[in-house]
């Protein structure tokens, strides 16, 4: 019975240093290319980070908000940067939730007037982690 007992604290063990490696690339890809990319406006970078079927919904300022990626990035590419607007910019994430190969972090993006919070799908494809689906709501007050 020892044996056993030994072995599933070995697996635990491995399942609980293999969810710190994925919370730790999910962590870089958020801080490194998502706030990096949508602070400096860079679409090229932001892309990276998405699946191409992405799909962005939500809402700001109370109003439905729907884009594909290309046309989310687009945006991104065509409005002014935070960092050219000179005003404040914060990212924050305020939970990683992972569950095998799919995983949701709960994010906080202040930028100009808003105070935004996101929801990011991530899946592991091919020992990646790539965000599939992105909601967001303006909560601002």
């Amino acid at each position: 019975m020892s044996c056993v007992t030994a072995g599933l604290k070995a697996q635990n063990r491995i399942k609980m240093e293999n969810q710190q490696v994925d919370i730790a690339a999910i962590t870089d890809i958020v801080e490194n290319y998502y706030f990096k990319g949508i602070y400096e406006g860079d679409e090229m970078l932001l892309g990276s980070i998405f699946h191409p079927g992405t799909l962005v919904f939500g809402d700001v300022k109370g109003q439905p908000y729907f884009k594909t990626i290309d046309l989310y990035l687009d945006g991104v590419k065509n409005r002014q940067s935070p960092k050219d607007s000179g005003k404040p910019f914060k990212g924050e994430i305020l939970n990683i939730k992972i569950v095998n190969s799919i995983a949701i972090a709960e994010i906080s993006v202040k930028m100009y007037d808003f105070n935004y919070l996101d929801f990011l799908s991530f899946h592991r494809i091919d020992g990646q982690w790539i965000i599939v689906n992105k909601m967001l709501t303006d909560v601002s007050k």
